[in-house]
């Protein structure tokens, strides 16, 4: 059994042995119950200049094998979101290519006729955020004139999602949350955006401990007046609406929403807290999934959606709950800093060479916090090959000045 030392809060060190490798297998037919995206991340190029606001340089072949992986799982993929660094160091003209490629690769996967994915389509299989984050937001004028060009930059984005192929994810705006005056602004964009579309989308309510630019979303700092906006909107565009995605880490509001959409509206949860209780469901109703986490624990939430499939409910929850920890972990507070958990588990997997995200943003988490996330992978048994992963945690701790 590998063992190394890991940090402790004191400053000291303990020994900590590496659990044996879990099995996890890939599905042999699509996944039928529960419908889930994996939020994926972005790997940039390790000699590139990840700095902050430098442009993010993308090591393609390594970006798209991380989503074959997931698809090869039999889950779909949500990109260009925010967990692939959209307004956190992944600009504009990254977004476009990553949006085309991963169409591109999407579409193989769809031809190939893979077990995990038979007769799915491009859009089952991956749906891409369009925002207005072109737009420099010093820039955008007030009134009128800035709902004009946040509804332009809206349009330029879902043109290239489209014609790329995925589906249409309408992300949150931080332009919007600037301009608009009213909730009637937000129902202005939306509502004309929603008219305008030729396929159904999914509509992103992000929270604020995602991205503080976007406090009184939906035209108010209180959450039940937000709702009752966002809701009037879905309830007069259904046949527009797939799904809504909503992370706001509150499980109680996620049910009660879920309860009040029209029927054929899906609920995807965004909540990386509360996800095995949203997704398993109250009887009633049951969550959907577009997670951040389920890009980390990818092979446990295949495994838990193939035992919900075969009618095993009590296995496919403990499955979820045994990734719980690890989830509240990566996504505790700063809570948009759980990319850099994603990533970090990424690199100990072996699917990325080094530990590098764009805009600097590996350092986002300290080395206390990347240890238990470790830890916690390991509990979890999501450590593909203990002993490369023990390797590569020994290697980080050493070079940040951890010994024992």
């Amino acid at each position: 059994m590998t063992s190394l030392l890991l940090p402790n809060h004191d400053g000291g060190t303990r020994l900590y042995k590496v659990q044996p490798a879990t099995s996890w297998s890939r599905p042999t037919a699509p996944l039928t119950s529960r419908r889930a995206y994996a939020a994926a991340h972005v790997i940039p190029e390790t000699t590139a200049d990840n700095t902050p606001g430098a442009p993010a340089h993308l090591d393609w072949d390594t970006t798209m094998a991380y989503r074959h992986e997931l698809w090869s799982y039999g889950l779909g993929v949500a990109d260009a979101m925010d967990t692939a660094q959209r307004g956190m160091g992944l600009d504009w003209a990254a977004t476009q290519q990553l949006i085309k490629r991963t169409g591109v690769e999407a579409a193989s996967v769809v031809a190939s006729g893979n077990a995990a994915t038979a007769g799915k389509s491009v859009q089952d299989l991956v749906a891409c955020g369009a925002g207005t984050d072109q737009l420099d937001l010093d820039s955008v004028p007030e009134g009128p004139a800035g709902i004009k060009a946040v509804l332009d930059a809206y349009r330029e984005q879902i043109a290239v999602v489209s014609e790329a192929g995925p589906k249409v994810i309408i992300m949150a705006s931080r332009a919007l949350a600037k301009v608009a005056a009213s909730p009637e602004d937000y129902l202005h964009v939306y509502s004309t955006l929603l008219s305008e579309v030729d396929q159904p989308v999914i509509l992103h309510w992000l929270g604020t401990m995602f991205d503080p630019a976007l406090a009184g979303y939906w035209g108010s700092d209180d959450v039940a007046k937000a709702t009752e906006t966002f809701l009037g909107l879905i309830r007069d565009h259904a046949d527009k609406v797939d799904g809504v995605k909503v992370s706001l880490l509150d499980a109680s509001h996620e049910v009660a929403l879920r309860a009040a959409l029209p029927e054929g509206v899906r609920l995807y949860t965004g909540d990386d807290f509360n996800y095995p209780e949203l997704i398993d469901g109250d009887g009633a109703h049951h969550s959907d999934a577009l997670l951040g986490i389920f890009a980390a624990i990818y092979p446990a939430a295949s495994a838990a959606l193939q035992k919900y499939d075969a009618g095993d409910a009590a296995d496919a929850r403990a499955i979820l709950d045994s990734t719980r920890e690890l989830g509240k972990h990566i996504f505790s507070a700063p809570t948009f800093y759980y990319k850099t958990g994603i990533a970090f588990m990424s690199w100990l997997n072996g699917k990325q060479p080094g530990f590098q995200m764009v805009g600097g943003l590996h350092s986002g988490r300290s080395v206390i916090h990347l240890a238990r996330t470790f830890e916690l992978a390991d509990q979890a048994g999501l450590l593909r090959d203990p002993a490369l992963a023990a390797f590569r945690m020994s290697d980080y701790l050493r070079i940040n000045g951890v010994s024992a």
